[in-house]
C-alpha cells in the first residue's frame, strides 16, 4: 500500500519532529519517499494496509479505491490522498496499450503532524480524499516535491521546511489529514516485521520486542481483527507487490527478500492473496 520510484531512483529524507533541528535518520521506514509505480495488467488488491500517509499521482490509467464507506475512481492527472492506517481495496487499471502508471509519495507522521493537528481533523479514520486534475492541477504539487527531493544541494533544514509546503498546499485545498496520536497495534507489529521481512518471525519474539506477553499481544491484535499469522503473511505479500510494481528485481529475488523459501511458494501465496500471478503485474499475458 504499500507502493513506488524504481529502487535505484528512490528519494528519502529524514523525518523531524522539529523543523529547526536536523537529525540523521536511523530508520529508513521513517523517510519521506517517492516511487514510480507501474502495472501491466488490471488487478484488484483487497485489504491493503497503508501504514504511512500516501499521495498517489495518477499518470496513466485509473485507480478505483473501495473502503467501507467509499467507492472512488481516480483518473489520469488526479491525486488520491490516503491517511496513515488506511485499509483499502484498490484496483489499478491500465488503458489501451499503456501501463497503469502513478507516482506514490509517503509521508511519515512526524512531518504530517506539523501541518495537520489530530484534534482539528474532521474526517473519519481511513477517509480517502481525491483532488481532481481539472479543478486543482495537483501535478503542480508533484513538481514541487520532485524539485525538493531531486536537489542534493539543499541544506537539511531548508529541505525539511520545503517538504512541509506540499502538506500546507493540501490543507489549503481542503484536505483534512488526521495524524495518529498513538500507533495502532496493527501498525506496530507490521513496522517491526518490515525491519527484516526475511526473518522467520514468531509471535513470541514479536511480543517480546513490544514488551508484552504473547497472549496479551494476541488479544491486543484482535482490536484490528487480525491474527499474527495473517499480519505476517500480508506484510510479506504486500511488500512483494510493491517490489513488483516499483523495481526490476527478479521475482526469485523478491521471493527471498519477502521471506519465502522458494519462488514457487511466493507465487502460490501471492496468487491466493491477490488472484493474479506475480509475473502478470509486469507483463500482459494473453489468454
Amino acid at each position: 500500500m504499500a507502493h513506488f520510484f524504481r529502487a535505484d531512483t528512490r528519494h528519502s529524507l529524514t523525518a523531524l519532529p522539529d523543523p529547526d533541528l536536523v537529525v540523521p535518520s536511523e530508520d529508513p521506514l521513517d523517510a519521506v519517499a517517492m516511487y514510480q509505480i507501474t502495472q501491466a495488467t488490471s488487478a484488484t488488491f483487497t485489504d491493503l494496509y497503508l501504514r504511512l500517509t500516501f499521495l498517489f499521482f495518477i499518470e496513466s490509467g485509473s485507480k478505483r479505491v473501495i473502503t467501507p464507506t467509499q467507492d472512488v475512481i481516480g483518473e489520469e492527472g488526479d491525486l488520491l490522498i490516503f491517511p496513515a492506517g488506511s485499509m483499502v481495496t484498490m484496483e489499478n487499471r491500465p488503458v489501451l496499450d499503456r501501463e497503469y502508471r502513478a507516482i506514490g509519495v509517503a509521508f511519515p507522521e512526524p512531518i504530517v503532524s506539523q501541518v495537520f493537528a489530530p484534534k482539528t481533523a474532521v474526517t473519519e479514520p481511513g477517509h480517502v480524499e481525491i483532488l481532481r486534475a481539472s479543478r486543482h492541477a495537483p501535478l503542480e504539487l508533484l513538481s514541487l516535491l520532485r524539485a525538493t527531493l531531486d536537489d542534493p544541494t539543499l541544506p537539511g533544514v531548508i529541505r525539511e521546511h520545503r517538504l512541509l509546503e506540499p502538506l500546507v498546499w493540501l490543507r489549503a485545498h481542503g484536505s483534512h489529514l488526521s495524524p495518529s496520536t498513538e500507533e495502532a497495534p496493527l501498525a506496530r507489529v507490521r513496522r517491526l516485521i518490515e525491519t527484516d521481512l526475511s526473518h522467520p518471525w514468531r509471535a513470541e519474539e514479536v511480543a517480546g520486542a513490544l514488551a508484552m506477553s504473547e497472549a496479551t499481544m494476541r488479544r491486543w491484535l484482535r482490536r484490528s481483527d487480525q491474527s499474527f499469522a495473517k499480519i505476517l503473511m500480508n506484510t510479506r505479500l504486500e511488500h512483494g507487490l510493491n517490489l513488483l510494481q516499483t523495481t526490476d528485481q527478479p521475482i526469485s529475488a523478491i521471493a527471498l527478500d519477502c521471506g519465502f523459501k522458494t519462488p514457487s511458494h511466493f507465487a502460490e501465496a501471492f496468487r491466493r492473496r491477490f488472484a493474479i500471478a506475480p509475473k502478470q503485474i509486469r507483463t500482459v499475458i494473453d489468454a
